[in-house]
């Protein structure tokens, strides 16, 4: 059975190397709802490697399947066929262990709670001492450039800080794993440039295994070290695409030949994929 497989690269952010392993290990999953009108294929015989440290996005028409497998990977849904590993765990030990942290997309913030308390929430939940919720709340809110906001309220923070907050709360208790469905596709263009600079400043820092939804090949491209590139329903892995650029690339790499050549794979291996499946 072939696997779609992405290879480990030379360096994983800062401080030490990772265990090794694959983060993730999907093998020969296939995921099918039952609905009022039917069944519906989600996914078909999907095999993928995810090695630690690595940022994989995930790219595909509207309803390929991107979402539900990232939600097959944190236990939120159950695959009809195959296995799901997530450092060598099932999905279910994996969450219980709290292997990975979600950011889902819109913030989900808690209105009536403060940006602190929403950052604090699982500490909560999982039984945090109140020093060491209170330490880890500021070391997110500074991780995400939101230093001196933690008493406000989400109302009174724009689209993508609240979004920043949603990433703090999502590392809060420090997951091996960060999964994010389209965290900044409700926002501006310039405010999605800006965060996508965050986020990888974020990612170097940690150290992070990564994986991320979005519709948007450019966003793809600049923030990754490899894309999987999915067809329309149901979801098959048609390409996995290496992105090999520095860590601390900058926008301007998106005027360079290299990047626009893995652009334009990416835009004909969906345009493939669309047609075949037609």
């Amino acid at each position: 059975m072939e696997t779609a497989s992405i290879v480990k690269p030379a360096t994983h952010g800062v401080g030490s190397p990772p265990p090794p392993g694959p983060a993730i290990e999907v093998s020969d999953v296939s995921l099918r709802f039952e609905t009022r009108d039917g069944p519906v294929q989600a996914l078909a015989h999907v095999n993928l490697k995810v090695e630690r440290g690595e940022f994989v996005s995930f790219i595909g028409p509207s309803g390929c399947g991107k979402t539900t497998l990232l939600r097959a990977v944190a236990d939120l849904e159950t695959p009809t066929e195959g296995d799901i590993r997530v450092d060598g765990m099932n999905t279910e030990e994996a969450r219980l262990k709290r292997c990975y942290g979600y950011v889902f997309q819109s913030p989900a913030l808690y209105p009536w709670r403060t940006v602190a308390g929403n950052i604090a929430l699982p500490l909560e939940i999982m039984g945090y001492s109140r020093a060491e919720r209170e330490e880890r709340v500021k070391k997110g809110l500074d991780l995400v450039n939101l230093s001196g906001f933690g008493n406000k309220f989400p109302w009174q923070l724009s689209g993508g800080m609240q979004q920043r907050a949603s990433i703090a709360r999502a590392l809060s208790f420090d997951p091996d794993i960060l999964l994010m469905d389209e965290p900044f596709g409700a926002l501006d263009e310039i405010v999605r440039d800006m965060l996508n600079q965050q986020l990888l400043r974020l990612w170097e820092m940690t150290g992070k295994t990564v994986l991320f939804v979005t519709h948007s090949i450019p966003e793809a491209v600049f923030l990754s070290t490899h894309i999987v590139v999915m067809s329309p329903r149901p979801g098959r892995i048609t390409d996995v695409i290496a992105c090999n650029f520095p860590r601390d690339r900058q926008l301007e790499i998106r005027e360079t030949p290299e990047f626009l050549a893995i652009a334009n794979r990416v835009r004909l291996g969906l345009r493939a994929g669309h047609s075949y499946d037609a």
